[in-house]
């Protein structure tokens, strides 16, 4: 993949040099009890992060350099996420300008390993209305729907009126509209911009009104694992990158309980399955499991060949309107 950032340290305009900050950020992803969860340091209100520096021999290397530096946990599956250069960045120095490189990393339960200094949280625990695997998240339509409604209402002129309403029914599926789970991003930029997220609070007078529920990070963070949500959620439709997740064996049972923990929705079994099957995604072992609680279980494990045969493979997400 083509990296898309020069190693500068200085941007010139005229006789005027700025200072430019380069960070490396990674959102780092595993699914653990069925759980979709994020690799975090601090007091899991950061990602793991650090600067671009010279000795660095690509911008891949260097973030990998970081995160197992901070956090012990080495990285296998990564892409690139986005490029964060906002003047207006959140909880970032006026006087420096920072620019942010992203990537997503994909890892496996069985390869994480306990430190101190770093914690695996849930993104749930930062995004509770994104959770949708029991039916519409009680925070919808009794905390988020009316003030992010009135806060529509109360702008100055009837086009802004009418335009944030707009945002705000098809961001979070109000008026019977279908829930997109892709517009994670777009809907904590609404939060963000209505003033109902901690983060919107930094470096003004004013606090937050009554924030949501919903653990706040420093700086973007939030706003990147956002991004990174949203790219997986879509990824996750079209390429098997979901297998990067999975142990080496599994039932299609834990297959789908991954899918779902990270679409965010319920998936018709066997749909499901059907698909699966009808793509050629996975090949029994052989071996069967007692540790469902039922009747044994076939074991499965991905069929890699599949990627060479056709470009595209995905779940194609058979979901469950809740």
């Amino acid at each position: 993949m083509q990296e898309k950032a020069a190693a500068g340290t200085t941007e010139e305009t005229g006789d005027k040099v700025h200072d430019v900050h380069v960070d490396l950020i990674a959102v780092v992803v595993a699914v653990t009890d069925g759980e979709p969860c994020v690799l975090t340091i601090g007091q899991a209100d950061a990602l793991p992060s650090g600067p671009f520096e010279l000795g660095h021999r690509s911008l891949q290397s260097g973030l990998r350099a970081w995160v197992e530096r901070q956090t012990g946990q080495s990285l296998g599956y990564i892409e690139q996420l986005y490029t964060f250069a906002d003047r207006d960045r959140a909880g970032i120095e006026r006087q420096q300008r920072a620019i942010s490189i992203s990537y997503l990393a994909l890892t496996r339960e069985d390869q994480t390993n306990g430190a101190s200094h770093r914690d695996w949280r849930s993104w749930y625990d930062y995004f509770p209305w994104e959770d949708r695997r029991s039916g519409v998240a009680p925070i919808i339509p009794k905390v988020l729907q009316p003030r992010l409604l009135a806060w529509a209402a109360g702008a100055e002129d009837e086009a802004t009126r009418r335009n944030r309403r707009q945002r705000v029914v098809i961001a979070f599926g109000l008026d019977d509209r279908d829930w997109n789970e892709e517009l994670t991003l777009q809907r904590y930029e609404l939060l963000y911009e209505a003033g109902l997220v901690e983060e919107a609070s930094r470096g003004s007078a004013a606090a937050a009104r009554s924030p949501l529920p919903g653990q706040e990070m420093t700086a973007d963070h939030r706003r990147i694992l956002a991004t990174g949500i949203a790219r997986l959620r879509s990824k996750i439709k079209y390429r098997p990158v979901v297998f990067e997740l999975m142990p080496p064996v599994f039932t299609l049972l834990q297959l789908q309980r991954t899918v779902e923990a990270l679409a965010g929705r319920p998936l018709h079994k066997q749909n499901f399955r059907r698909l699966i099957e009808q793509q050629e995604l996975v090949e029994e072992t052989g071996a069967t499991t007692a540790d469902t609680g039922g009747r044994p279980a076939k074991l499965f494990r991905f069929r890699h060949a599949v990627l060479a045969e056709r470009a595209m493979a995905g779940t194609k997400l058979p979901l469950a309107r809740p």
